[in-house]
């Protein structure tokens, strides 16, 4: 018999231990590090915080600044759109950022030692990121293209349609001085009109930016040699996400405005950092490898500009590299290593990387001085959320200087446990255990399955898993969940991370079914009531556990593929599928009906709840409606909950209140055998 729970009771402030059980609303409100920048001399740092925002539905980014190592004090406070890109000027003076007070994104700057926010730009098309010139006296930034005026009247006389691959907006260079002295040009008008007015005494002007770069191209990351000559940036032939493989770099003379392609390999290149001499710059690439670099490792090469030379760097580093800086101290980088993500030192002249240790467990953005010596950091242990740190290079002794970790006081949150197996075919898999307070060996557990995306992603250990699955209220409730890290995860090497070649979803649910057995072996859970969910890639394995195994109860497929055939001629990101299959459907279509959960949907008999952005381009929603049908053919119990106006992910805090409340709902009908209603406002 069913047991209705009143849901006032499901969220009351039940404690544990002595602890409260925390509801969606303040996991969701939990605020969190976005963005840590530390000055040219290290004695200060900028950190964006993000806050949720209920009544306008939306998360909300300010910036923040601590000065000596002290607890930091807010610094912006935008109404709308909030404030990002905290960037010290060459002096420490300013503070330059974006944020959209004016309308348009625009660069905005505040003394560092008080004072207004005001905006220094006032660029039509806005922009989307800046950076200073090493001189203090002007910023090189990125905005898009005007739309062709010929669009418009097309529209007029056609209506509105576009041709595929076809319509897109380039983002190109300009260079706009900067004047701390410049008064707001509201305070004086320039008349538009070109008669005497035009001329009046007294006339402000916004200062005029000066192109960089044109042409049929975009551009993407880039930065300023450190002595204020030239501009190295990476470029495609446009902005869709498949064209990355074209990306090359390229050197523009700021003088001359002469641009050289420096690096152009088969497959893409990308622009890191110069180094501290201005002579050599720092990439990454796939090399001539254009058919499998969805999951094999990028290397890194340091080039020579004058004799073009290049040496590889950090070579026996088995893991994809990215987001180097170069200092005089030396190259820094982060990498995952399982379930950790540490920072590497490597030696510009030899290539080989050393571990800097003593640092947190989970090292997420670096920011580093001029010099190299000092350091800050967005970071946290297993135990923590992410806080702001700071440290010297030559000895790591990261000081906390936020409390993040702080909202948690009180709270019942999960414990996390690293545990390894084996799977069917003898890989080695690892997986995040998370236990309930008070966790009895002698019991045995209600299990959840938690699958993370990718399938390049990576799960960690944390205290509040967040998204759209309530895991910590799981726990709250007396369940074990385990987060796996499937073959393809992050962090575990090149070999591991292409395992699933040619072996989606079979691979991927021999790892996820045999955690289950390796939990079962050591008498943890109770397999009458188990559960298993994930999103995107984990949606994609969660659909394939449903129609190819009956081991859980329920299954909550998060924007999963359903069909990898249909899927591959409506995803924004074809080769995806033609990499891991190493095929198309029209050469191999066998591969393609082997990975589908759509093959097998006769075998299905596992309620599944379906969960889909409405305008998703990445899992286009068409694969919910196949996988939907399917299952209510076979009458097996299906739901799809359709997120309106989302793509890929839901990002606003009321539709992933929303998204957690129907898995928990799911969940609790199909495991537990409870009916619960969504509680409604009066």
């Amino acid at each position: 018999m069913k047991r209705f729970i009143p849901v006032l009771l499901l969220f009351m402030n039940t404690i544990v231990l002595g602890q409260h059980v925390p509801t969606f609303e303040e996991v969701i409100s939990l605020r969190g590090v976005a963005g840590v920048t530390i000055s040219p001399d290290g004695k200060m740092v900028a950190y964006g915080v993000q806050t949720t925002d209920w009544n306008d539905n939306r998360y909300d980014t300010e910036i923040w600044l601590s000065r000596n190592g002290e607890p930091g004090i807010q610094l912006t406070n935008s109404a709308k759109g909030g404030s990002s890109n905290a960037s010290f000027s060459p002096d420490g003076k300013w503070i330059a950022f974006l944020a959209t007070r004016t309308g348009k994104n625009q660069i905005h700057i505040i003394r560092t030692d008080g004072g207004e926010a005001r905006a220094v730009t006032n660029e039509e098309e806005g922009i989307n990121s800046f950076i200073w010139h090493p001189s203090g006296k002007s910023f090189i930034f990125q905005r898009p293209e005007k739309e062709d005026p010929n669009k418009k009247e097309r529209e007029k006389r056609y209506g509105g349609f576009e041709e595929d691959d076809a319509e897109f907006t380039v983002q190109h260079l300009w260079q706009v001085d900067f004047n701390p002295d410049l008064r707001d040009p509201s305070e004086m008008p320039c008349y538009e009109k070109t008669d005497s007015l035009k001329a009046k005494a007294g006339c402000i002007e916004w200062p005029k930016a000066k192109r960089l770069t044109e042409g049929k191209f975009t551009v993407n990351n880039y930065n300023v040699s450190p002595d204020g000559n030239k501009v190295a940036f990476t470029h495609q032939p446009d902005p869709l996400i498949n064209s990355s493989v074209k990306a090359d770099i390229s050197v523009i003379d700021l003088a001359s405005k002469a641009i050289t392609k420096v690096v152009s390999n088969p497959s893409g290149d990308f622009f890191q950092d110069w180094s501290p001499d201005s002579k050599e710059l720092v990439f990454t690439t796939k090399g001539s490898d254009t058919v499998s670099h969805f999951y094999t490792n990028t290397k890194a090469y340091a080039i020579n500009l004058t004799t073009k030379a290049r040496r590889q760097l950090a070579k026996t580093l088995d893991e994809d590299l990215g987001g180097l800086a170069w200092r005089a101290t030396g190259i820094f980088t982060t990498v995952q290593a399982r379930t950790n993500r540490v920072l590497y030192h490597i030696d510009p002249a030899s290539g080989n990387q050393t571990l800097v240790k003593g640092l947190p467990e989970q090292v997420g953005q670096v920011s580093f001085t001029a010099t190299g010596d000092q350091f800050a950091m967005s970071a946290r242990n297993g135990d923590q959320l992410n806080e702001v740190f700071v440290s010297s290079t030559t000895n790591p002794s990261p000081k906390k200087i936020t409390d993040m970790s702080g909202q948690m006081k009180g709270w019942n949150v999960a414990t996390s446990e690293v545990i390894s197996w084996k799977s069917k075919d003898g890989a080695t898999i690892e997986g995040v255990l998370h236990k309930p307070a008070n966790y009895d060996a002698s019991k045995k557990y209600p299990l959840l399955v938690v699958i993370h995306g990718g399938p390049t992603g990576v799960d960690t250990p944390t205290p509040v898993p967040g998204g759209v699955y309530p895991i910590v209220q799981w726990l709250g409730k007396g369940a074990l969940v385990l987060r796996v890290n499937y073959r393809g995860s992050a962090g575990y090497g090149e070999a591991f991370r292409s395992l699933n070649v040619r072996n989606l979803g079979v691979g991927d649910a021999w790892d996820v079914l045999s955690g289950v057995d390796y939990l079962d072996s050591k008498k943890m859970i109770d397999r009458s009531k188990m559960g298993c969910m994930g999103w995107s890639q984990g949606g994609y394995i969660s659909a394939f556990l449903t129609t190819n195994s009956s081991v859980f109860k329920a299954i909550s497929v998060g924007a999963g593929i359903s069909n990898w055939m249909t899927y591959y001629v409506s995803t924004d990101i074809h080769p995806f599928t033609r990499q891991y299959l190493r095929a198309t459907p029209w050469s191999d279509e066998a591969i393609y009906k082997k990975t589908s959960p759509m093959t097998n949907i006769n075998q299905a008999k596992t309620p599944t709840l379906i969960q889909h952005g409405e305008f998703d381009r990445r899992v286009p929603i068409s694969n919910a409606y196949e996988l939907l049908q399917g299952l209510r053919d076979r009458n097996v119990p299906a739901e799809l909950i359709v997120y309106k106006g989302f793509g890929h992910g839901i990002n606003k805090p009321k539709e992933r209140l929303a998204a957690n409340w129907h898995n928990w709902q799911w969940f609790a009908k199909y495991v537990w055998g409870e009916q619960v209603e969504l509680p409604m406002g009066k």
